[in-house]
């Protein structure tokens, strides 16, 4: 991987990789970029040369820079998104110098984490094991899965840690930063909060819908931001789009009476003012687009090759 270097650092002192967070939907990946990086989240713009994957963040631990490949979660791919986020997360890890793979420690090796340790044959680079939720079983049931999991792939390193908590964190993240190859920081670091929050926020949305709404939605939806305006009392407004590919989504995102949007609204506008430091004012909008799926401009925006069938 070629990337231009942006910091003044020489090799000689400094560390500098790209680490992917590769695991099937809800082992907590945000969760952990959250911990790693600290209460605020920084997210840099994709860049062709760098990565296909999105980076959610940049954490500095002693002489090294880590950049975090937040990729999407890996499922049975159905539809052309799902295909399109299946693809990204890959790259993402085909591209990363480390990969981080996340087990849920509760649901242990199922038939999601069976299919992603398989194809995990095919990445090249070090992978470490990262066993997350591990305050929700006995300990004998982790060294088990562990050792489970141990068995199935060579790993560089098991960790067994609470994203929520963040035991276990600190350890991760020295490990991350001695894994990294020797090498100039690829972003100053008065640059990292240089964040395109707009983009930021249409995620965070986008996560709550899916999280209130995995079964009846699928990965049926994209939110776009409309406005953001900064106001004299530092508040900021904030107005969002959620589009859906037909009408009988619409209702399902709306909810009897308006209850699961303004559900939707409270957790994204909790989380995006956590992450400003400044109180939000969040309007959520639901539109129908017709087809949305099959747009190649909307993958773009979202970060991810149009599959071409």
């Amino acid at each position: 991987m070629t990337v231009e270097s942006s910091g003044e650092a020489t090799s000689a002192e400094t560390r500098c990789g790209f680490v992917a967070l590769i695991g099937a939907p809800n082992v907590g990946k945000s969760t952990l970029v959250n911990a790693l990086v600290g209460s605020k989240v920084t997210i840099v713009s994709r860049k062709v040369q760098t990565t296909r994957a999105l980076i959610r963040g940049i954490v500095i631990e002693d002489n090294a820079q880590i950049i975090l490949v937040d990729t999407p979660g890996i499922f049975s791919p159905k539809r052309r998104l799902d295909r399109a986020m299946v693809s990204t997360a890959w790259s993402g890890a085909h591209d990363a110098d480390l990969v981080c793979v996340l087990l849920d420690a509760k649901a242990g090796i199922d038939e999601e984490a069976d299919a992603i340790l398989k194809k995990l044959a095919t990445v090249a680079h070090p992978k470490i094991l990262v066993l997350n939720k591990i305050d929700l079983i006995p300990r004998e049931k982790l060294l088990a899965l562990a050792q489970a999991a141990n068995e199935r792939m060579k790993f560089e390193h098991t960790f067994m840690i609470s994203a929520l908590s963040g035991d276990g964190v600190a350890d991760l993240r020295k490990t991350l930063a001695k894994g990294v190859p020797p090498g100039p920081f690829h972003y100053p670091e008065d640059q990292m909060s240089d964040a395109p929050l707009r983009h930021l926020a249409a995620e965070i949305t986008r996560e709550k819908i899916y999280r209130q709404l995995h079964q009846e939605l699928p990965y049926q939806s994209t939110v776009e931001t409309d406005t953001w305006t900064e106001r004299k009392d530092k508040s900021v407004r904030i107005e969002q789009t959620i589009f859906v590919e037909r009408e009988s989504q619409r209702k399902i995102v709306l909810g009897k009476g308006g209850a699961t949007i303004k559900s939707i609204g409270a957790d994204s506008r909790k989380e995006i003012a956590e992450i400003l430091g400044v109180p939000v004012h969040l309007f959520l909008f639901v539109k129908v687009r017709e087809n949305w799926g099959d747009d190649p401009d909307r993958y773009r925006e979202m970060g991810l090759e149009f599959p071409k069938e």
